[in-house]
């Protein structure tokens, strides 16, 4: 990348400007996507944690148990790489696996009162880091910018195809 093509992203301040043609809906959501994930993988990475753990906590708790397939196609965690999330929330005994009493081919995952506990914390954490991303917005606008952010993401998913569960 050229250092012109690095001073175009950067935020109008020290007397470099960015082009309004460059202040699209979709380039300002990608570049605000990316200052969001580096802010909650950094946060959840000081509270010991990661956001398919929180993903699979949050999802085992609020739906009850589930298969590993159906706790991928909640979460959007491909099902090889679910293996590897639930190994890590096992070992940390915040989630059980459990043999399906329907198919014994298959493991039940449920959250354990740990899990919970942990679930709480990180909803916390969540909760301060989103105050921190949302700070310039007044409490009314970042009830509807999710909101707006809810009604373009529910449009474009049941237009697009699911990415594969494999």
């Amino acid at each position: 990348m050229t250092s012109r093509a690095v001073a175009v992203d950067m935020p109008d301040d020290g007397g470099i400007k960015t082009p309004d043609r460059l202040r699209r809906a979709s380039r300002l959501l990608s570049h605000l996507s990316a200052r969001s994930d580096r802010l909650m993988t950094e946060g959840l990475a000081k509270a010991d944690a990661r956001r398919w753990h929180y993903a699979v906590l949050a999802s085992v708790q609020e739906f009850g148990p589930g298969s590993q397939a159906t706790l991928s196609r909640r979460t959007g965690i491909y099902r090889s790489d679910m293996v590897g999330v639930l190994n890590e929330l096992a070992e940390r005994g915040l989630v059980e696996r459990a043999p399906d009493p329907d198919d014994r081919r298959r493991n039940v995952i449920t959250i354990t009162a740990q899990g919970r506990r942990h679930l709480r914390r990180l909803d916390k954490v969540l909760d301060d880091l989103h105050e921190e991303l949302l700070a310039p917005l007044l409490p009314a606008e970042r009830d509807q910018f999710v909101q707006l952010l809810t009604r373009l993401l529910d449009h474009h998913t049941q237009q697009a195809p699911q990415p594969p569960v494999s």
